[in-house]
């Protein structure tokens, strides 16, 4: 046991008992210096203050991503003071990895994108209003900048309704190569393969039973639920279309992401985005 665990039983036992706290001590099996001692270090309420505050907006962050937040806004901290001011306010989130049962069976190499707008990954996750009445979201999401492209709410979407959102993102950044999704009868109906066939995109379906074969958009809907879903009471179907809509706005605005190097979804792809105008205004310099 800490210091810190057995400095509340030795001052139990003082209060409670009336005994010295020299005998408390000993009871505790905690040395009388290491229990009078108290901490010079600065306190730093400032900024507790402010990382308390981060946590109790965005409930799901851990200090990685907090500290991020706090060198954006100006705070010159490292990870191992944001971490020990995080536990110390009792902000820890618990995290408990599944473990894996069975060996894993890996299939066949994936395309994998080397640019933004080559790959999307769609699925869906469900919830409820404060009646009772289910709805669905589906997530589109770009896996090669991790920005989330779209999220259509409604009580039950389709394969037209897919096909809506995906007719919505052409007009706006065009048609990926590929699409990942799993074999739900919206993804495998007419409607999406003609889709899918006029635009002249691949549609790769997961395994039957392997989610893992979708992982990024898996993955981005369990933020989603974490962040979005679990800590709001939607009352009707606009209010959830209108708040699930902003997070998504935040999500590619200001969440950072730890594959992209503490960067945003948007920050990635502007990044990307400027650098292949450079590299193309570079190659008409010097060509002839």
């Amino acid at each position: 046991m800490t210091p810190s665990r057995r400095r509340p039983v030795v001052g139990y036992l003082h209060e409670t008992y009336r005994v010295s706290e020299r005998r408390a001590c000993r009871v505790a099996r905690m040395a009388i210096s290491t229990f009078r001692y108290k901490s010079m270090q600065e306190p730093r309420t400032a900024l507790r203050l402010r990382i308390r505050e981060i946590a109790q907006t965005r409930v799901r962050y851990g200090y990685r991503k907090i500290r991020v937040l706090l060198n954006r806004e100006g705070w010159k901290v490292g990870k191992k003071l944001v971490y020990r001011l995080y536990r110390e306010e009792g902000l820890t989130l618990r995290y408990k990895p599944r473990r894996r049962r069975r060996t894993a069976l890996h299939r066949r190499e994936r395309f994998r994108p080397t640019a933004p707008n080559q790959l999307w990954s769609l699925d869906f996750v469900a919830d409820q209003l404060a009646d009772g009445r289910r709805f669905r979201a589906l997530a589109i999401l770009d896996v090669f900048t991790r920005e989330s492209l779209a999220i259509e709410v409604g009580q039950r979407l389709k394969g037209e309704d897919v096909v809506g959102a995906l007719n919505q993102l052409r007009g706006k950044r065009g048609v990926p190569k590929v699409l990942f999704c799993d074999n739900g009868s919206e993804f495998t109906s007419h409607t999406m393969d003609l889709w899918a066939y006029h635009n002249r995109v691949q549609i790769d379906f997961s395994r039957p039973g392997k989610p893992t074969d979708n992982a990024h958009v898996e993955s981005f809907n369990g933020t989603l639920r974490a962040e979005c879903l679990d800590v709001h009471w939607f009352a009707t179907l606009t209010e959830a279309k209108q708040v699930i809509e902003s997070w998504r706005r935040e999500y590619n605005e200001s969440r950072p992401h730890r594959s992209l190097g503490e960067r945003t979804p948007s920050e990635f792809a502007c990044q990307i985005a400027l650098n292949g105008d450079l590299t193309s205004s570079q190659a008409a310099e010097n060509s002839p």
